[in-house]
């Protein structure tokens, strides 16, 4: 397919063509006319081909940091294993010495060893002498070659073969030609690489490779060890792919970086700084944060010795502050009372009619709407077929499961309604459906205000070890995938996301606030450590919203002084104190800054894609300038941490709030022991999006129960100002998530109308 073939049509359009001709069957698709099918077939290969060119690209950069990661543990258990530390060596060297210069003419098997303590102490001494850095990186290395040599080259040569690399930055044209040249001799047997070819070293092979890669023989030329030069090529080849300083021709998430910024910006400036709130003089924007950092840190010095719970001195365990977290809120007595009479009123309520009660009262199906252009199945049987899909995806337990439940609908019809109306927009659409209806039903008495802040973290989902497509994750011990969600205080989720095991939080968070698509007006976010950096603050301080961490090791944040000017205008945090924000680096790239924020605010790439260019491995000028940004916003957040109980209390709440939400996810993703089966993204994607909408229409049926509940007489004083603060509808103590699925669409809840909504009626 020409790389230009769908140039001046959305990617959205392109994305329901394929999806159109992917839930056809070979016999539909002959079904349509030449110019429909070639379009639909021609969107089906165009967006697959870009798919598997992303995922050799990701395949090969795994496999240089599995090399990696393989031979420095290798190198680290042999190393453990030899290791024995010897105690006293001065006064072994003493006895050493001594013995050597009584019997000058003896063996040292019979003069040193004895003085020594045996030839075993003499062996863990060389050892531990041996167990430095540099004789660690030797044998890594060494490790990594004989990896590479022996069983990885054949794939990475493969790889080489099918994908096309390119650079727009002449600093990287030596890892280019790199590239070209081991193609050139990749079925070459020699030891060396050919006399006559130009080897391109600077900026290829790395200082602490170069000695382990150059061979210099006592008569000719310096030659170069092939093999170590091509594991050098594919190392500094994976550190440019992360931060796209070196893309790939064909392919979506690993394309030309250029392409991820808009190209209107030029005409449209004004009209893009107004959208994101930012003045258009950088030194004005330098002026309002230098004076936001002054503000802070002022009050944060002031209040510093009638604070508790900070304090700041010398550095000790590699950091200046001394913090304590907050002591825990006292216990809500009154909501398991609340749980038990809703479960006396309603009794066990089987899952699938959450479900239906959430369908039949909100549009949420609606945005179900089929991937071709006619439908012929009945409304009423469409509606019962959908439940069961949403119900079959969300619990994990699989169609031909929920199929040989009591409702009249086979599997056949079952999964054929599944292909032409299952897709990722359209349960996204149905959670932004149920999640506008909750906030609309909402009773202010009950729950306040409504918040414009969320919570965001991880959770790990398992997948079957014979998935080739999921990944191992080092911080929960296992196969599987990462999903990502978005959850205000009110316990609905406003967005979700499947991730891989390596794929960025910091990314996944800020997408999330910027994709919900929901009523709600998010204006801040609560993370754990994992979901921010220096990187997230100085995105998110353009974005215009709140960045707002549990940083973990706080003990070791760093506070950025305003300017030189500084000194010594803080006293009492000069321990924690370290440079001034260089100004100058933000105002420089002001304008790109704008850029790359524009560049995620109107969805031209994607956040991770942004975030790709700013590693600490690229040499992309606006890195520093983000980071700059980044540190002062991290410094503001921080000094009002620090002095603010309430805001320290507030984020743990709404993290806490997260940890609800994932644990109801075992509770509900019951089937297969909660564990994905399939080995294909969209297929787990899907199930992780049904989930979200079984949880999102729990969380909807349970606020309607309760609002019910509460507006009984005898519940009138009941609740305390604890148990308000406490009050969650996501609990499922009366809910029934398993056994035979029995849909019955006459049977209704017996639940008032919210305000302003009026429930449609149930199916004929």
């Amino acid at each position: 397919m020409p790389a230009d073939a769908f140039a001046r049509i959305g990617p959205q359009v392109v994305d329901a063509w394929r999806a159109r001709a992917a839930a056809s069957s070979p016999s539909h698709l002959r079904r349509f006319g030449p110019e429909v099918r070639h379009v639909l077939l021609a969107a089906l290969v165009f967006r697959r081909e870009r798919e598997i060119t992303d995922t050799l690209v990701e395949l090969l950069n795994s496999t240089v940091h599995r090399i990696n990661a393989r031979a420095e543990k290798k190198v680290l258990e042999h190393f453990v294993a030899e290791f024995t530390q010897v105690r006293g060596k001065s006064g072994l060297l003493g006895k050493i010495a001594a013995a050597s210069l009584g019997r000058p003419e003896g063996s040292v098997r019979d003069v040193v060893y004895p003085a020594a303590g045996g030839e075993r102490t003499l062996r863990d001494l060389v050892a531990e002498l041996k167990a430095t850095n540099a004789e660690f990186a030797r044998s890594k290395r060494e490790v990594f070659k004989s990896s590479y040599s022996n069983h990885y080259r054949r794939g990475l040569m493969d790889l080489l073969g099918v994908l096309e690399f390119r650079s727009s930055n002449d600093r990287h044209k030596p890892v280019i030609d790199a590239l070209k040249l081991i193609e050139r001799h990749r079925d070459s047997s020699t030891s060396y690489l050919p006399l006559g070819e130009t080897v391109p070293l600077e900026g290829v092979v790395r200082k602490d490779w170069m000695e382990f890669t150059l061979h210099t023989p006592d008569k000719g030329p310096r030659r170069v060890i092939r093999t170590v030069y091509e594991a050098c090529v594919f190392q500094a080849l994976r550190e440019r792919l992360r931060c796209k300083e070196i893309w790939v021709v064909g392919a979506d998430h690993w394309r030309n970086p250029d392409e991820d910024l808009p190209d209107d910006f030029e005409t449209r400036r004004a009209e893009y700084y107004d959208k994101l709130g930012k003045p258009r003089d950088a030194r004005v924007f330098t002026a309002e944060l230098k004076a936001e950092m002054r503000a802070e840190l002022s009050a944060l010095d002031t209040a510093l010795p009638t604070l508790p719970w900070v304090s700041i001195g010398a550095r000790r365990n590699g950091g200046a502050i001394k913090f304590t977290e907050p002591e825990p809120q006292p216990e809500a007595k009154n909501l398991r009372k609340l749980k038990k009479a809703i479960t006396r009123k309603h009794g066990t309520v089987p899952l699938i009619d959450v479900l239906k009660e959430a369908a039949l009262r909100t549009p949420m199906l609606k945005a179900l709407v089929p991937l071709g252009t006619r439908e012929a199945v009945d409304e009423a049987k469409l509606l019962e077929r959908l439940l069961l899909i949403a119900y079959a995806y969300g619990t994990n337990s699989g169609i031909r499961a929920v199929a040989a439940g009591g409702h009249g609908h086979t599997e056949e019809e079952i999964r054929y309604t599944a292909r032409r109306y299952l897709t990722a927009p359209g349960l996204k659409g149905a959670q932004v459906a149920v999640a506008n209806a909750t906030f609309a039903a909402r009773s202010e008495t009950i729950w306040g205000r409504g918040t414009t802040t969320v919570a965001s973290d991880s959770t790990h989902f398992k997948a079957w070890d014979r998935n080739i497509f999921t990944q191992w994750h080092s911080r929960y011990g296992g196969r599987g995938i990462l999903v990502y969600w978005h959850v205000e205080k009110g316990s609905m989720a406003i967005h979700s996301r499947h991730l891989t095991c390596t794929a960025s939080e910091v990314a996944a968070a800020i997408e999330g606030m910027m994709r919900h698509a929901t009523a709600m007006k998010a204006e801040g976010n609560y993370v754990d450590s994992h979901g921010q950096s220096e990187i997230g603050f100085g995105l998110t301080r353009l974005l215009g919203y709140d960045l707002l961490p549990r940083i973990k090791q706080i003990n070791t944040a760093k506070l950025y002084r305003p300017g030189r000017e500084d000194e010594d205008t803080y006293e009492r945090l000069t321990d924690a104190l370290t440079r001034p924000i260089r100004w100058d680096v933000i105002e420089n790239n002001y304008d790109q800054l704008i850029k790359y924020a524009t560049a995620i605010r109107v969805g031209t790439a994607s956040t991770e894609a942004i975030l790709r260019r700013f590693t600490r491995t690229a040499s992309h000028p606006v890195y520093q300038a983000m980071l700059e940004v980044g540190r002062a916003q991290k410094t503001i957040f921080v000094s009002r941490y620090l002095r603010d109980r309430d805001l320290q209390r507030e984020i743990q709440e709404g993290l806490n709030v997260v940890e609800g939400w994932n644990g109801a996810n075992d509770v509900l993703f019951f089937g297969k022991s909660g564990e994905l089966a399939s080995n294909r993204r969209d297929q787990q994607e899907l199930s992780i999006l049904a989930l979200h909408l079984l949880q999102a229409a729990l969380v909807y049926v349970n606020t309607l129960m309760i609002q019910d509940m509460l507006a009984e007489p005898e519940w009138a004083d009941v609740l305390t100002d604890t148990d308000r603060r406490a009050l969650t509808p996501l609990f499922w103590t009366h809910i029934q998530p398993y056994g035979e699925v029995r849909l019955n669409m006459s049977s209704r809840l017996q639940l008032s109308t919210p305000a302003g909504a009026e429930p449609e009626p149930p199916a004929a």
